[in-house]
């Protein structure tokens, strides 16, 4: 890595430091109800037969990830539950860490990655997560469980989605949830499921919870806002509920108990989607007709096409480009430009200043200087991102080839796909440091957040130097990975161990590659936009 300019420019530096301690601070102020985004594939609408879910982290949390290996306790141990693991600053470290209270451990654990909130373990078992808040009322944080941990103990204990989701209602039961509404995607090498729990209210330290299957020839999506609409408890290949969930409604007034029984109409009382809904839905369905203004979309869609993986990580690029819901659609500035033979004419381009991840607050005021120039509506891809991934889960391979994650950190347009295999063994050394709270070139996340905040500086030049990168790191994965999990499931046959091994080998050299290139166009950029600041 070229660190020279970085380090000699130091009037640039301080600039696009204070550029993002704005950047952030507007961030934080606004990603509380905008946070995560979450799609779900069953095995038979997609291209290949893999089950997949996904997370956007859209939250000022952690971005150290590490994989958790397989543990073994003695009889009588206990787990402790802990609050604020997402606020650390590097693997396990006690800050901002609540010991809240614990409960009985079990004999043996599977390995597990470990990221602000963990995502797959070493089964193919796989957690993405979008949080919708619900009626503040149900709130009761005298519960144990944050949503977090439960997703932690999950993936210790489960190999199946449909334990997950019994393990996590039994918990919450016995011990109370104290968080607010969440939704978990909870998928394993078979089914995907969409589960909504939210506290039981000020009187009871439980949970009321719903969980839906999304059908094997479908997908769904979840984006910040209860989804879950009737539901049939007698269908247990397609439902499971808590047992409360119709006589809390009754008891804090939500139903009637006359009219059709919706869990989001309950306990949400929100109009149940939004534009990152209603855009993948109708993208893959458009025969459906489906409209912004309805008052209900389906759950899941049948896409009309299957959906490629590569088909996801587009999704989770967009920033509604080319639609009517375009962020910068109607910011345009007209410039006076010369050609070669010096005569000067008008061009009009968008607007320097302007990119698709404006804040909250920005757009707030576009909107008020002008009628109709942005969407208040948030996209999928938002810069206040710390990390995103989507899991593929394939039961045509053995589980530590057959997990494949697609992760990135910080904004999901402008940052390259690593990917990670359930049976890793380590990352890179960069990706145990965080770097939320400062700046520091010992995390992985700076190299991509510095050269990816440097090209919002000057969004109509920056994206024609970052996005081609992007685009070459995603071609370069897939050129190999067919050629990668064929020679690692040879070696499977020979020793397990030997294929983790040459899978964490590939992982973690892609990952260093990745990283490296973006702290050099970060230096590109910094000589590129000296003036622009």
């Amino acid at each position: 890595m070229n660190t020279k300019n970085f380090y000699t420019l130091p009037l640039i530096f301080f600039s696009f430091f204070l550029f993002s301690v704005i950047s952030i601070a507007q961030e934080k102020d606004n990603y509380n109800s905008e946070s995560c985004t979450s799609i779900m594939v069953g095995k038979d609408a997609s291209t290949d037969g893999s089950v997949m879910t996904s997370h956007t982290c859209d939250a000022y949390y952690r971005t150290w990830l590490e994989f958790v290996p397989a543990m073994e306790y003695e009889p009588g141990a206990m787990h402790p539950v802990r609050w604020g693991t997402m606020h650390t600053s590097s693997a396990w470290s006690e800050e901002n860490i609540e010991v809240k209270g614990e409960i009985p451990e079990v004999e043996k654990t599977y390995a597990y990655l470990n990221t602000a909130y963990p995502c797959l373990n070493e089964k193919q078992l796989a957690i993405g997560e979008s949080t919708f808040n619900g009626r503040r009322e149900m709130r009761n944080e005298n519960g144990l469980f944050l949503i977090e941990e439960l997703e932690r103990i999950a993936l210790q204990r489960c190999t199946t989605a449909r334990d997950a989701i019994r393990l996590i209602g039994e918990l919450v039961k016995e011990y109370g949830y104290g968080d607010s509404g969440e939704c978990i995607t909870i998928a394993d090498k078979n089914e995907v499921w969409h589960m909504e729990i939210m506290g039981e209210g000020p009187d009871n330290i439980g949970a009321v919870w719903a969980a839906q299957r999304i059908p094997d020839d479908h997908v769904g999506i979840a984006a910040n806002i209860c989804r879950i609409a009737e539901i049939d408890p007698d269908n247990e290949d397609y439902f499971m509920v808590s047992d409360n969930v119709y006589d809390v409604a009754k008891k804090m007034g939500f139903w009637d108990g006359k009219e059709p029984f919706k869990f989001w109409k309950a306990y949400s009382g929100r109009k149940p989607f939004s534009s990152r809904e209603y855009f993948v839905l109708s993208t893959l369905s458009p025969s459906l007709g489906l409209k912004y203004d309805d008052e209900e979309l389906p759950f899941s869609v049948k896409p009309e096409k299957k959906v490629d993986i590569r088909d996801v990580i587009k999704f989770f690029r967009t920033t509604y480009d080319g639609t009517e819901m375009e962020m910068i659609k109607n910011l345009k500035v007209a410039v006076r430009r010369s050609d070669e033979e010096g005569n000067t004419y008008t061009d009009t381009i968008v607007s320097p200043a302007a990119h698709p991840w404006m804040s909250g607050d920005k757009r707030t005021l576009l909107n008020s200087l002008k009628e109709n120039v942005v969407v208040r509506d948030r996209p999928i891809a938002v810069q206040y991102c710390a990390y995103s991934f989507i899991v593929q889960l394939r039961d045509w391979l053995p589980d530590e080839v057959g997990g494949r994650l697609w992760f990135s950190f910080d904004v999901p347009r402008l940052s390259p796909r690593i990917p990670v295999y359930a049976g890793n063994l380590s990352l890179p050394g960069s990706f145990h440091v965080c770097g939320q709270d400062h700046f520091t070139t010992e995390s992985a996340m700076w190299a991509f957040r510095r050269a990816n905040r440097l090209a919002m500086v000057n969004w109509g030049e920056g994206k024609e130097v970052i996005e081609p990168v992007v685009m070459e790191f995603e071609d370069k994965a897939f050129d190999e990975v067919e050629y990668i999990e064929k020679k690692a499931a040879e070696l499977y046959d020979e020793d397990p161990m030997l294929a983790r091994e040459f899978l964490t080998r590939y992982s973690n050299d892609f990952a260093r590659a990745a990283v490296n290139r973006w702290w050099d166009i970060g230096d590109e950029l910094w000589v590129k936009f000296r003036w622009s600041f």
